[in-house]
Order: C-alpha cells, then sequence, then structure tokens
C-alpha cells in the first residue's frame, strides 16, 4: 500500500513524490483539476514561475516579485494543459478534502511585495492545515480549523490589494483564510481556479460541519443524485436471460440514458468510455485483483474513499484505479478478448453507469457554485436558490415558491421534487435553460417608445435586397426579399429596369448579375412584409425606367400593394415625421419626387441614389464625362412617394437651412465615412431631425459589408448591408435589431436625440452628460465545442479559446481573449475575468467569439454577440452561432457577467477605488465659456451646484465601495452580498452575533452588541459613513437637483436667438459656430447631472432595501425575533421607508 500523508508519512517525503510529476507540486488527485502552470497561469512573468522545482525542498523565497510591468500589456497566446477526459471530476465536498489531504503547492502573498511558494495540506483528522517550508516550528506552521472564520475568495483583503503583484494575480485563482481571534489573514493564490475552488469548498465544508464533517461525508454517499441515478437504472433494467442471475442493461439503452441528461456528448464517446471500463476491468480480473465489480464506483466518488482513509487507513489499492490514457491505448493495441466483448455488447451493471454518467455529466465549475450558496453544500433547497437568484442572477420579487417553481421544472430526481432540493444536476438543467441565458427574454418583446419621430430611430436596412450573391455576377432571387423580411429588416431595395414584352425588371443595371421580374418581387413584398414586424417597411425605389414601363410599375404597385402604401399628403409645418405606431402596417416608397405645383403627366427629375452612381462611373469610363443623369417621371408615380423623397446631399450647412424633414439623403459609404469623419458633430444633429440612409461602396462587387457602428456612432439610421454575406458586420446587425423584440426598430441613444446635447461620433474619452459603466465578464467554461467546419487536420481534437470583444464608440472598442485549452472540446475551464468601461452602454455590444488555435491561421468555432442594454447579469450560458447565424447544437460557453457603476475594491492607488484619495483627485464637471456675457452668467450660477451634485454622489458610492473593500467581497458585489459576508464573520466565541442592525429606523443602523476587534470596528466606522453619505444624497438631492433644472431651464430661453444675441457680441462665424457648440455642451451637462444625481437618489434607496433583508436573512437584526423562521420576503416587498425624497425632487 502507498502511504498518504494522513497515514503517518513524513510531508517532506511525501511532497518529494509529488513533485517529480513535472515539477507541478500538485498530487494526481488534484491534477483532475488542475492545469500545467504555463504562461495563462494565474501568476505569469515572475521568476521560476513556470521553471520545476527542485525535488529536494522548496526554497523558503522561491519568488521575490516587485516588477510590475507586465500590467496593462496585452496577453499573447498562451496554452492551458487541461486534465485528460479519464481523470475523476471533483463534485462532492469529499472529493475536495480528498484533494486536501493529498497536499497542493500554492504561492503565499505577503504584504512586503514577496511571494513565497508554500506547500499546504489538511491533517489527517481534518482539524488543521499545515504548510513548508517554514521558520515556525512544525507544530506552529499550522491553522487550526475551528479557528478559521471565514474563507474569501478573490483578491480582497488589504494583502492583496496593497502587495505590488497585485495586477499579476488572478482574481479567479486568489483567496484568503480569515482566522483567529485578530481576524490574521493567510492569501494565497493556486496554480488554476479550479485548484483555488477545491480548496475553499473544502474548507467552508469543514467551517459548517466541523467534527461531524466525517459522518456528514459517509452519509452524503446516500445522496439526491445517487438515488435518482439507482431509480433511473434500475426503470431499463433487463435480465442477462439465465434466470436473472446478473442485471443490468443494454449498451444502447446506457448510452441513450446519458446521452438524455447531456445530449450534448456525442454517442461514440460514451460508448468507448464504456469499452474503456470493461478493459481494465478484464485487466484487473486477470491479475487476481478483489473487488472488481466496477472501475472507480460511485461509492468512491461520492466520499467512500476519504472516509476509508480517515478512518481505517485504507490506501490506493482498497480504490479501483482511474482508467488513463496509457491503459486506453493499451487496451486497444492488446485488444479485448472474446467474453468481454460478449459482455460490452450485453450488459452494463448499475455500477458501471453511475461512473460514467458521473464522468460524462459532471460539471465541476457548477459543482463550485452550488456548494456557494448551498447551507449544506449537498444541494440547494428553496432558501438558497432564493438567495442565488435574488444576489447572482439579479432578479426581482422572488419568493419561495418561485424557487419551489424552478426545482419542480428543472429537478430531475422524485424525491428533491418531493423534498424541494436541488440537486447538482437538476442546477445544471436550471443553468443551461432558456431562463438563465445571457439574452434578457424582455427584450424578446417590443420593449421601446415607439411614438417618437421616424429619424430617431436605428432601421434595420437590406442593400440590393435581391442579390443572394455577389454585385457583379450574381443571380437575383425573390428568396432575398424573403429571407431579409423574416429576419426583421424594415428597409429593402427593389433597382428597377426596362425589361422585355413591357414588363420592368429587377436587377443591378450596367452589371452580369440576372434579373426577376417587378411584379414578382412585389407579389413576395406584399406577402411577408409585416409578417416579422407591424411596423412600416421602406421600399427604396430607384426607378431606371421609361415613362411606359413607369405606368406599369404604378399598376404592380397599386394592384399588389394596394392600401397599405402610405400615400397621405404632408404637412407643410411638420417639424419631424410620423412615428413607427402612427404608421403601423404600412409600406413607405422612397424615390424622386417631382416639385409641387408642377403640371402634366411627366417631368424631368435627376438620378440622386446609387444607380445614378453606377451610371456616372460608366460614362466617366466610356466618354470621360461623370455628370449625373436625368429621366422623365410620371406624376402618378411620383405622388406615391410622401414622407422619403430622395435629395442629393451638399453640405451640412446647406441641409440645416434647407432640407425638409420629409426629405432622405443617400451617403455612399465613402461619403459617409469622410463627413463622420471630418464633421462628426454636425452629422450627429443632421441626423436628429433628418433620416439619412448609407449604401455600401461600389468597390465591394464581392458583397462584403462595412462596420455600421462606424456610421450608427453618427446617428445613421438607415445603414444598409448585403444580407447574403455572413460575418462580423451582419452578427452585429442581427444582434442589434433584435434589443427591442427584433421589429426592426431600434431607439437611438437620447444624447442623439435631444434637439439641445453635445455628442461627436469620434469621441475617444467619456461622454458628458452619461456615467460611464464597467462591464465585468468572467469566461467560466465552454461546452460541446465542434470541430470548425472543413478543418480535416487534426481530426476531431479542438484547442479553444476565447475573445471577449466590445464595439462601440471608439473609447469603447476593446477586446481580451482567453488562454487556450488544448485538445478538449467537451467541456473547456477557462476561468478568466476581464473589465471594460463603457462610456455610452447605450451604443455598446458585447461579442464573445470561440477560435480553434492553429499554428497557421486560428479557425472559427462559434460566436455570439448581444446589446450590453440586453445583458442579463449574474451566471449565464450564451448559445453560440455559426458563422452563417445558424446555432450551433448544444455548444455553449458559460460566463459570470456583472454592470458596475464604479470602481470597487482594489488598488488604493487607483483613482475612485476609495475615499483615501478620492477627495485630491475629484473631476468636477466643466461648463464652457460662449463668450456672450449674458448667457455665461446664468451657467456661472451652475457651477456650485454642479459641484454640490458631484460630491454628493461620489461621496456615497465612494463610501460603498471602501465598505465593499472591508467586508472582503468582489468589485462587482452589491451591498446584499457585503452585509450577507458580514454574517460568519461577526459572530462570537459563545455563537451569538457581535454585532446587529437597527432595522426599525429609516436607515439601518450597525449596533455593537459588545467589545469588538479592531477589524469589526473599522466595519462599523465605514458602514456609519456610508449611511451618512446615504442621507446627505437623499436629503439635499432634491434642492439641488431643482436649482440644476432652474439654471437649464433659463439657459434655454437663448437657444432660439443664440445665433442672433452672437451677431450682436460682434462674434465671427467661426466663434459663433463655437458658442452654439459650447451652449450644447453645457445644456448637455447640466441634464447629465441631473439625472445622475437622481439615479444616486434611486441607488441609496436599493442599497437600503438590500441591508435591510441581507440582515434579516443573516439573523443579524435587532429585536425582530423569528424573522429567519418565517416565510422570505421578495426585496422588493420590504417596505420603502427611504422612497420618497426630499421636497421638491422627481
Amino acid at each position: 500500500m502507498k502511504p498518504s500523508p494522513g497515514n503517518g508519512v513524513s510531508l517532506e517525503t511525501h511532497r518529494k513524490d509529488l513533485l517529480s510529476n513535472g515539477g507541478c507540486g500538485m498530487s494526481d488527485t488534484v491534477t483532475a483539476v488542475q492545469p500545467e502552470t504555463g504562461p495563462g497561469s494565474p501568476m505569469t512573468d515572475k521568476p521560476g514561475a513556470g521553471e520545476s522545482t527542485d525535488a529536494k525542498g522548496i526554497p523558503r523565497r522561491s519568488s521575490i516579485i516587485k516588477d510590475g510591468s507586465r500590467a496593462g500589456r496585452e496577453r499573447k497566446k498562451t496554452v492551458s494543459f487541461s486534465s485528460s477526459l479519464s481523470e475523476r471530476k471533483i463534485s462532492s465536498a469529499a472529493d475536495c478534502i480528498s484533494a486536501m489531504m493529498e497536499g497542493t503547492e500554492f504561492r503565499k502573498v505577503r504584504s512586503n511585495s514577496r511571494v513565497y511558494q508554500r506547500y499546504y495540506l489538511l491533517e489527517s483528522d481534518l482539524q488543521a492545515l499545515r504548510w513548508e517550508p517554514s521558520k515556525k516550528e512544525s507544530d506552529k506552521a499550522r491553522i487550526a480549523v475551528p479557528s478559521i472564520r471565514e474563507v474569501r475568495t478573490g483578491r480582497n483583503t488589504e494583502t492583496f490589494r496593497t502587495n505590488g503583484v497585485y495586477d499579476q494575480i488572478s482574481e479567479d485563482c486568489a483567496f484568503s483564510i480569515i482566522y483567529g481571534e485578530t481576524y490574521e489573514a493567510l492569501d494565497l493564490v493556486a496554480n488554476s481556479a479550479e485548484v483555488a475552488n477545491v480548496w475553499v469548498t473544502g474548507l467552508r465544508y469543514l467551517i459548517l460541519y466541523g467534527k461531524h464533517a466525517i459522518d456528514m461525508m459517509a452519509s452524503s454517499e446516500d445522496s439526491l443524485r445517487l438515488a435518482w441515478l439507482a431509480e433511473t437504472f434500475s426503470s431499463m433494467v433487463v435480465s442477462d436471460g439465465q434466470g436473472g442471475g446478473e442485471v443490468g442493461i443494454s449498451l444502447r439503452s446506457a448510452v441513450g440514458l446519458i446521452r438524455s441528461v447531456n445530449p450534448g456528448v456525442r454517442s461514440e464517446k460514451v460508448e468507448h468510455r464504456f469499452k474503456e471500463l470493461h478493459r481494465v476491468k478484464e485487466r484487473m480480473n486477470g491479475a487476481g485483483t478483489s473487488g472488481v465489480g466496477t472501475v472507480a464506483g460511485a461509492e468512491a466518488k461520492v466520499g467512500a474513499s476519504v472516509v476509508a482513509v480517515i478512518g481505517s487507513g485504507a490506501g490506493d489499492e482498497d480504490r479501483a484505479p482511474a482508467v488513463t490514457g496509457a491503459e486506453e491505448r493499451d487496451g486497444g493495441e492488446s485488444g479485448a478478448n472474446t467474453d468481454t466483448r460478449r459482455g460490452i455488447e450485453g450488459r452494463v451493471t448499475k455500477e458501471e453507469f453511475i461512473e460514467v454518467f458521473h464522468d460524462l455529466c459532471t460539471r465541476p465549475e457548477i459543482y463550485f457554485l452550488l456548494v456557494q450558496f448551498s447551507s449544506n453544500k449537498e444541494y440547494l433547497d428553496t432558501k438558497d436558490l432564493m438567495r442565488f437568484l435574488e444576489v447572482e442572477q439579479g432578479m426581482a420579487q422572488v419568493t419561495e415558491d418561485t424557487s419551489l417553481e424552478l426545482i419542480q421544472s428543472h429537478e430531475p430526481s422524485e424525491e428533491g421534487r418531493r423534498q424541494g432540493c436541488l440537486s447538482l444536476d437538476g442546477f445544471t438543467r436550471y443553468l443551461t435553460s432558456l431562463e438563465s441565458h445571457l439574452f434578457d427574454p424582455e427584450h424578446s418583446q417590443v420593449c421601446q417608445d415607439m411614438s417618437q419621430p421616424l429619424s430617431h430611430y436605428y432601421i434595420n436596412s437590406s442593400h440590393n435586397t435581391y442579390l443572394i450573391e455577389d454585385q457583379f455576377r450574381g443571380p437575383a432571387d425573390i428568396t432575398g426579399y424573403i429571407r431579409a423580411l423574416k429576419m426583421g429588416c424594415r428597409c429593402v431595395e427593389v433597382d428597377v429596369w426596362d425589361g422585355p414584352d413591357d414588363e420592368p425588371v429587377v436587377y443591378t443595371g450596367h452589371t452580369l448579375t440576372s434579373p426577376v421580374k417587378f411584379n414578382c418581387v412585389l407579389d413576395v413584398i406584399g406577402r411577408f412584409a409585416f409578417e416579422a414586424s407591424e411596423f412600416p417597411l421602406i421600399l427604396c425605389l430607384e426607378n431606371h425606367c421609361s415613362p411606359c414601363q413607369q405606368r406599369v410599375m404604378l399598376q404592380h404597385l397599386r394592384k399588389i400593394l394596394g392600401e397599405r402604401l402610405y400615400t397621405e399628403p404632408l404637412r407643410e409645418g411638420e417639424g419631424y415625421l410620423p412615428s413607427p405606431n402612427a404608421l403601423r402596417g404600412k409600406i413607405l416608397l422612397k424615390g424622386q419626387k417631382l416639385e409641387e405645383g408642377r403640371g402634366g403627366a411627366e417631368g424631368d427629375v435627376t438620378d440622386e441614389d446609387e444607380g445614378a452612381e453606377m451610371c456616372q462611373r460608366m460614362k466617366a469610363g466610356n466618354s470621360g464625362e461623370g455628370e449625373g443623369g436625368r429621366f422623365q417621371l410620371v406624376k402618378e408615380l411620383s405622388d406615391l412617394v410622401t414622407l422619403c423623397k430622395s435629395v442629393r446631399f451638399t453640405d451640412f450647412q446647406l441641409s440645416f437651412s434647407t432640407q425638409k424633414p420629409w426629405e432622405l439623403c443617400s451617403f455612399n459609404e465613402t461619403l459617409a465615412v469622410r463627413c463622420a469623419s471630418e464633421h462628426p458633430g454636425d452629422f450627429v444633429n443632421y441626423n436628429k431631425r433628418f433620416l439619412s440612409r448609407v449604401y455600401p461602396s461600389a468597390m465591394r462587387i464581392d458583397s462584403s459589408n462595412m462596420n455600421p457602428q462606424d456610421l450608427w456612432k453618427c446617428g445613421c439610421q438607415i445603414v444598409a448591408l448585403n444580407y447574403q454575406t455572413p460575418g462580423l458586420m451582419m452578427d452585429l446587425n442581427i444582434a442589434w435589431f433584435r434589443q427591442n423584440g427584433n421589429c426592426g426598430y431600434v431607439l437611438r441613444p437620447a444624447i442623439m436625440r435631444q434637439e439641445v446635447s453635445y455628442f461627436s461620433a469620434d469621441t475617444r474619452d467619456s461622454v458628458p452628460g452619461v456615467s460611464p459603466q464597467l462591464l465585468h465578464v468572467k469566461v467560466i467554461s465552454g461546452q460541446n465545442l465542434p470541430r470548425p467546419r472543413g478543418s480535416g487536420a487534426k481530426g476531431d481534437v479542438v484547442d479553444p479559446y476565447v475573445y471577449v470583444e466590445i464595439h462601440g464608440i471608439p473609447a469603447d472598442c476593446a477586446e481580451r481573449r482567453t488562454r487556450t485549452v488544448v485538445q478538449n472540446g467537451d467541456n473547456p475551464i477557462f476561468d478568466e475575468s476581464f473589465e471594460f468601461q463603457i462610456n455610452l452602454p447605450e451604443l455598446a455590444m458585447v461579442r464573445f467569439v470561440v477560435l480553434d488555435d492553429e499554428f497557421i491561421g486560428d479557425e472559427f468555432i462559434g460566436q455570439y454577440t448581444i446589446p450590453l442594454e440586453c445583458l442579463q447579469p449574474g451566471y449565464r450560458h450564451i448559445p453560440l452561432q455559426s458563422l452563417m447565424g445558424e446555432d450551433l447544437p448544444y455548444a455553449m460557453l458559460f460566463v459570470h457577467v456583472a454592470l458596475t457603476n464604479r470602481r470597487g475594491g482594489g488598488k488604493p492607488y487607483k483613482r475612485g477605488l476609495s475615499m483615501r484619495k478620492a477627495r485630491r483627485g475629484r473631476d468636477y464637471a466643466a461648463l464652457r465659456d460662449l463668450g456672450i456675457k449674458e448667457v455665461d452668467e446664468v451657467f456661472k450660477m451652475a457651477g456650485p451646484q454642479l459641484k454640490e451634485a458631484t460630491d454628493l454622489r461620489e461621496n456615497m458610492q465612494n463610501s460603498v465601495a471602501v465598505f465593499r473593500e472591508l467586508c472582503g467581497v468582489s468589485a462587482v458585489a452589491n451591498l446584499m452580498q457585503c452585509v450577507l459576508a458580514l454574517g460568519s464573520r461577526v459572530v462570537g466565541a459563545d455563537g451569538d452575533p457581535l454585532m446587529l442592525f437597527e432595522l426599525r429606523e429609516q436607515y439601518p443602523s450597525m449596533e455593537p452588541q459588545g467589545p469588538l476587534p479592531d477589524v469589526l470596528r473599522r466595519v462599523v466606522s465605514t458602514y456609519e459613513t456610508m449611511i451618512q453619505a446615504s442621507r446627505a444624497v437623499m436629503e439635499l438631492s432634491g434642492g439641488v437637483y431643482d436649482r440644476i433644472l432652474q439654471i437649464q431651464t433659463t439657459a434655454m430661453k437663448f437657444h432660439e436667438t443664440l445665433h442672433s444675441i452672437a451677431v450682436k457680441e460682434g462674434l465671427n462665424d467661426r466663434k459663433v459656430t463655437r458658442a452654439v457648440e459650447s451652449f450644447s455642451w453645457n445644456i448637455t451637462i447640466l441634464k447629465g447631472q441631473a439625472d445622475l444625481l437622481k439615479r444616486a437618489m434611486t441607488e441609496v434607496q436599493e442599497n437600503m432595501k438590500q441591508v435591510h433583508y441581507a440582515a434579516l436573512t443573516s439573523n443579524l437584526s435587532k429585536g425582530v425575533t423569528g424573522e429567519a423562521t418565517r416565510p422570505r420576503r421578495s426585496l422588493d416587498t420590504i417596505q420603502e421607508r427611504a422612497t420618497a425624497p426630499a421636497r421638491g425632487s422627481p
């Protein structure tokens, strides 16, 4: 028997054995959940971080790190070696504690910027941790488990935050053990997030159950999962046909059962795993090994091995060995004998079924999540699930009935449903269901205000809709219209030319594209126009027909589209177009229109659109002339064009003075990009009132697409894309229009709609009046990632990694990537966290791209793109899509997403992280001088009000950030999570809490119940500061808000006459333009700061509700008896005593 460290073998001897395994310092047990240290390890660019350690002993100071040069450097391609599929997966506390007893090497972080390698293990009696090497005596180099007060995840202690290697430590690999009367911290960094999870889970289990941990692990063998699996297996049992001596199920049935739970796993893989088990069983039988009914049976999975080691000293030989890749190859070479092959074809035993099920259907990352919220570390009851839904998933109005409904829907075991418990498999089912997808289902319906002018919306648009391939030789087909309209497109293009037999046809002129009859196109449009959306459809009619065939066009339009054509006469004096609501069910024709009052049946007009550009190119090529052509337009056809008259764009100043709201300019891509670059502010202001259409450059004969974000940031409403060409640009377009029920209309950001506002499309800094948000994304794992289409060089092997991209205004565009996980497409674990600052959230999109790491050109596996506004917070699954936009069966990413309005936690020298440097580094909103004394005097009155508004808001937010730091939670945690984290820390030696919350007042107070240690006194002091800042927001914000709005109202009185006042002041044209721009800037600042102050009041109300609720949940409420046993209330049902703001506030 090979002795273990828990059986009296010296720690040094055991460590030498482990270090021989590649120098990782990891046991075989832990190797199943820990990647080897590589460039993508939790602490990189450190001396010796990726080198083998001498087996004779770990040096006391193996790593001294003072170089922070890695911060901000882009990560290159890196590799993480995942464990082989045959190694066991962690799915119980017993597995975690078994790994802890084997021991693990960690990096210990000290406040003096030094990092030490140490070897830690759990003693055999489960009562202490010990480590070496250490300067301390061996009996003092240990921490008693009963003295541990808390196990804290992440870099959330003062040592981590102030250490010089903060940026080099992965948030997901770090954790801290808080112990002793003085709340000392042992700060550790694991080689992988999975290893950190193993230790955090095991330690929390030991803290919860103490001396009874052994009994609890032993009893866990009779778990919900095993009972359910046994019942499932029994339901399909068949006799072996020889008197019923041996019972089992067929291989096909076993494969079907496993795939019914995990449909993403391939049948071949399941069959291979059963054969692998049988080969090992045969070898064990041949060697005379005892107890060969199974290979690493289910009991070994749920704690029997740990109980045996602790209670009887049984060693590794009492457990069947895990199947390794080498054994699999040996078995394949030698071949299975006839009896074994017959057994494979005939039976699968219960133990074999449970073993394979456990291997293929267990996701350790979900188990680690479950135990974070489980009160007994085995399953979630209704209260546990309720807390998870509220705290992590951000759900409102959650009750225990809500939890019970979810359990009834997702828990597979009848016993679990009866008891109201959600097992690991039920929790996995819930997290992979539609309810837990990243996309917020509220946006699956029309959820935006549809009563604003048409120019205030982005409109889903198609270019040359009739084409299904390239622009020069590709065929025209009506299927292009069907596809576009079914996808929610609200602006389609019809290029009409003279055809044979006096029948107009649709195709791209002067090219080799094939034609399709005009009436057939109209038939399709008439059938599908409102199948996906009831809102108006714009028909871009590019008319190149003779008057004779124009009359045929007119007949078809009236006959086929009839009353759906919008033909109401123009209303003079209207400043804006009608709304989508007012135009529901209507088709708007865009095209040339004769001047009003012109008589006669025909008239002469200029060809303005893309067809004219093509004609000019052809004429320029043939004769050297590039002038646009004119043609005769039939008046009756002209009269059908009402709200979308095509006009030529000259410049912005002319358009501001002469263009009517119903006139629409079409921009070539090149011209539009030039306008966005040279006149970004004017382009935004132009699009506040007028519709603009942008079509691809004529050079894109391959039907490639421009980036719609480049035009959306300028406010361009109609950005026409080639729907037949998949890729990034179409991914962005499809995702963008999903956010409003895929109705084809998306309301533009408020700053692009307000008549007086300042926004520049090329901004590379924060947007005035808009509070930046921080997006926190943790890419946890992937599931069932397929081999890239057309890739055959590596067979079925996939080496995936993930890019997280932000698309939006230039200030927001960014991308980060995970490391590569080698040869694992089934369940690669990434466990990497990223943070992005979003300056204009309303225009931002997030794109997840999964690629296969190749030496020559990484290959595309799948992607998912989503507007920031549609993100659901918490732990979510992302369904991946193919290059063509189709869902990849069962292929997903598992992520955690959070949005915060400012930084919390982190290093103290970063601005905004705490109150310590906030005052000195605070930025106040600056107003601009116009050079007009009368107007400047009004804006000067706003200076003190803006300063006070900023101080009120940031004092409150900074105090919350400092309180969050002292509570030891992550930067994305809310106050509910802060108070819940305090629950275990404030319990005294007698079991009574050291401090309680007084909830009978409007602002809950924190009251000590006796002497407190220094760390808790700091918590109380910081909480009082937070309450004072919150109270100031509620009591003073109303008056400040009113005064800011009053100044804004007074300033707006100058809006209409500002130009004339500036001229009277003697300002030249350039200074007048600058004065108008500065006026818009100041109004934007005033309105934005007022909105931010109003939002801060709402934030305070929510914070107080969360403190109240969490205090009740944690039994930390003073004078409230029996709350812990009463039915728990929803957060929204708590009485809002703080919801009445000061007089005069909105």
